[in-house]
């Protein structure tokens, strides 16, 4: 049996760990109580359940994410400081198989993730942004970058059983589709960099046009 003394953080640290192996939908209370030693009894005194041991990975990937997070540059827009963010907080699920699974849906809370929030407030109200815009604009970026992870990490194809379907070339009748028959490159390459930062820009300028049509 394990020694060392057991607290919520080291639970989660545990469950990141397996989650590399297993997978979300693998993942149970009882492997992380083998990973760290010990009878689940001693587990579910310290994390209830599954969702509450979700939550606390959920945060460990949001702080990773937001570690050495600063306020904005000297000559740094406030859609360059944003997206950076973006980035960092996409980079962190990333690091996890199902990581962005993890952060859907999950309630996360901690010195770092309420510092993070209120430089994000901080640089759009810097900008000219209420703070009720602020409040309703970063969440939009958050959706988006976890939506778009959790889409890519899908067609890595590690939780299929069979094949990975995602990893065959579209096939489209050219006859009764010409449009998507000429571009199916780039359906097939939906998940990629390129198309995570095109669609972070649309993300980022639409909250922009809102605030400008909002203040005419």
């Amino acid at each position: 049996m394990s020694t060392v003394p057991i607290t919520p953080d080291l639970i989660a640290r545990a469950g990141l760990r397996l989650l590399n192996d297993v997978g979300l939908d693998g993942l149970t209370m009882r492997m992380v109580a083998k990973e760290l030693d010990v009878q689940a009894p001693t587990l579910y005194w310290h994390v209830k359940n599954k969702h509450e041991l979700l939550d606390l990975m959920a945060g460990l990937i949001t702080a990773e994410a937001a570690d050495g997070v600063e306020g904005p540059g000297r000559d740094e827009t406030w859609q360059q400081w944003i997206a950076g963010l973006a980035r960092r907080m996409r980079d962190a699920m990333l690091r996890y198989r199902d990581g962005a699974r993890v952060t859907a849906g999950s309630y996360s809370t901690g010195p770092s993730i309420g510092r993070t929030f209120e430089l994000v407030l901080r640089t759009l109200t810097d900008a000219g942004f209420s703070a009720t815009e602020a409040a309703r604009a970063f969440p939009s970026v958050l959706h988006y970058v976890v939506g778009f992870t959790i889409e890519q990490q899908a067609r890595t194809g590690e939780n299929y059983e069979g094949p990975n379907p995602y990893a065959q070339t579209m096939t489209i009748d050219e006859t009764r589709y010409p449009l998507t028959a000429s571009v199916t490159k780039e359906l097939d390459a939906v998940d990629s960099d390129d198309n995570f930062e095109y669609g972070l820009h649309i993300v980022l300028a639409g909250i922009e046009a809102v605030r400008q049509e909002a203040d005419g």
